[in-house]
């Protein structure tokens, strides 16, 4: 089940009141990426040369460097191995993300973190120059199933529904100068992207970088019973089938909650120090 925003106090409102009048709650919160590998295993069929992890830590890749690069776009996917990190049959890749991501009712389309991988459109008009267009079919995407687990503590893990978590390294290829904190609109199918050039597939993305949406509300016990997690702060892909690689993980976070998780933030660091004033919350 969703979660709503935590319950603060009238004086942690008060502050909150003072920092959306003083600067705007997009530009005060902090992006959310992977922040640390605990585990990897290349598996069977991982690329050579694509088997360093730390490729999927910080930010989803902008910008392709080198004499073949340029900016990532979902016609020009991130491909070097500095940028991506291969994963083969049987293979696995666990982070921990650098805050938790909270499951709340507020999230676009109910998403709350994406996985970037490396998929891009396929250009069937021959237009390598600029003026691509797509049938919406991708090249370069993971045709083998994969399985999401996710944690509180990295400890016990709850594997995502698969019959709700899509695959991974598949829709929607990245948009580096798009936002990615912000989730394409899952409705979204192959035949949307039909005949389409790359200004009109940024207007689908409606200013998204891309990436491939999870829900922290499709975790399950053992027995298939809802998880019911209010956090997640570790994710572990497992490939079963072909491969994929993998670019970042980044967190979703409520549009209308942003000033309030920077808020949080300041409240802990505050809670570690001597009180001097009444910003505290409720449940302490």
């Amino acid at each position: 089940m969703k979660r709503t925003t935590s319950v603060l106090s009238a004086a942690s409102f008060a502050v909150l009141g003072s920092l959306a009048l003083t600067t705007s709650a997009e530009a005060q919160s902090p992006p959310n990426y992977a922040a640390e590998i605990l585990g990897y295993s290349p598996g069977t069929g991982a690329a050579n040369g694509y088997q360093n992890p730390d490729s999927a830590l910080g930010e989803p890749s902008r910008l392709t460097p080198g004499e073949f690069g340029g900016p990532v776009d979902p016609f020009s996917a991130p491909w070097q191995s500095g940028q991506v990190v291969s994963i083969g049959a049987g293979g696995s890749l666990t982070v921990r993300f650098q805050f938790p991501v909270l499951d709340l009712g507020g999230n676009p389309h109910g998403l709350d973190f994406l996985v970037f991988g490396s998929a891009a459109f396929l250009i069937t008009n021959g237009d390598f120059s600029g003026g691509g267009i797509t049938d919406g079919s991708l090249f370069g995407s993971s045709t083998g199933p994969t399985r999401l687990s996710v944690s509180a503590d990295g400890s016990q893990f709850f594997t995502l529904d698969p019959a709700l978590a899509p695959l991974v390294d598949g829709y929607f290829p990245t948009d580096g100068s798009g936002d990615f904190s912000k989730a394409v609109s899952p409705t979204l199918r192959e035949t949307d992207f039909n005949g389409l050039g790359l200004s009109d597939i940024r207007a689908r993305y409606d200013g998204s970088g891309g990436g491939t949406g999870f829900d922290i509300a499709w975790a399950r016990n053992a027995d298939g019973s809802p998880a019911d997690l209010d956090a997640i702060q570790f994710v572990r892909i497992d490939v079963l089938g072909d491969r994929a690689e993998i670019d970042g993980f980044s967190a979703v976070p409520e549009p209308t909650t942003r000033a309030l998780l920077v808020l949080g933030a300041l409240v802990g660091i505050g809670l570690q120090r001597p009180r001097r004033s009444g910003l505290r919350l409720l449940s302490q």
